[in-house]
Formats: C-alpha cells, structure tokens, sequence
C-alpha cells in the first residue's frame, strides 16, 4: 500500500500594512479622553452581545444554525470593539466611527 502524503497548504502567505507614517500629536494627547464615548457604549453593547451569545447557543443547539440577526450583531460588536481597542492603543490615527458595520 502506498503511503499518502498530507495535502500542502497554499503558500506563500502574504500580509500587508501600510506604516502609519506621521501621526496627529493634538489627537494622540487627548486620546484617552476622546475614547471615553467609545467606550461608554461598548460597554452596554458588551451586555447585549453577551446575552445574545446565550440566546444564540440555543438557537444553535435547537436549530442547527446561528442566526443570522444574531450573528451580524455579535460579529459587528466585535469589529467596532476592536476598532476602538486599536485606536487607545495607537495602532491607528483614524477614529472610530459609531457603527455596528
């Protein structure tokens, strides 16, 4: 019998980012102080997304399927918590906009 060998992955991988070149000094010393908004709603919306991860459970466990209501809202939650994590963190000049999308 002949052995089989693993599938090979698709390389190379490639990853690109752009340097963020000159930041604005003005926003990055008020930084702190301009998250606070951000941060104020995410806080509720982490309420919200933590009950619907419950309710999703079992709709998966049930159905089968993660709702796709659900699944946009938790996935958007996400996104703009990220987005508001990499702006406190100075990874980005660009400030977050208020939006699930």
């Amino acid at each position: 019998m002949a052995e089989q060998k693993p599938a090979q992955p698709n390389y190379p991988v490639t990853f690109s980012a752009e340097y963020p070149g000159k930041m604005s000094r003005l926003t990055t010393f008020f930084r702190f102080i301009l998250v606070i908004p951000q941060i104020f709603v995410l806080y509720f919306l982490e309420i919200a997304a933590g009950v619907i991860t419950i309710i999703a459970w079992f709709a998966i466990l049930f159905t089968g399927k993660y709702p796709k209501g659900m699944y946009d809202f938790a996935v958007g939650y996400m996104k703009w918590s990220t987005r508001v994590s990499a702006y406190t963190l100075f990874l980005t000049d660009k400030y977050p906009p208020f939006s699930l999308d």
